[in-house]
């Protein structure tokens, strides 16, 4: 196990100091789960009790952040992590009609029907996208 990810959990206070303490690959995924799922459900009840605060922790980009962190830690080539947080700004960019589209299909659809229709508009957006920035020269797929 990388000693960035022990520095990085006892720092943190999830893991205690013991020299008998050994980390393995497995648990590092479970942390990943954990606090991957913790964050889901912070922001879920924070939409609850305020649409707009949660809409704006869940605009932030703390997943691509989290994976950053993850991916440093467990020593990855910096080149990765740097075309992670490349390509996900061109990934990002399709989605962003989703969340126009949405609400107004929803109040005519309903909750399903608009989300199937929204993740069809996104992968169209998307085909489109990666057409056009081919003839600039950043491949997507």
């Amino acid at each position: 196990m990388p000693c960035r990810l022990l520095f990085f959990l006892k720092c943190w206070g999830i893991v205690g100091v013991t020299p008998a303490l050994r980390i393995t690959p497995m648990n590092s995924l479970i942390v990943k789960y954990l606090i991957t799922a913790l964050m889901v459900v912070v922001i879920s009840e924070l939409a609850k009790r305020s649409d707009r605060l949660g809409a704006l922790v869940a605009s932030l980009p703390l997943v691509t952040v989290l994976t950053l962190v993850w991916l440093y830690i467990e020593q990855q080539p910096a080149a990765k992590i740097a075309n992670h947080a490349w390509y996900t700004f061109w990934y990002v960019l399709p989605t962003l009609p989703m969340f126009l589209f949405f609400p107004m299909m929803m109040q005519r659809f309903g909750f399903w029907l608009s989300l199937l229709a929204s993740c069809v508009l996104t992968f169209i957006c998307f085909v489109g996208l990666a057409a056009v920035l081919k003839r600039f020269g950043v491949e997507l797929w």
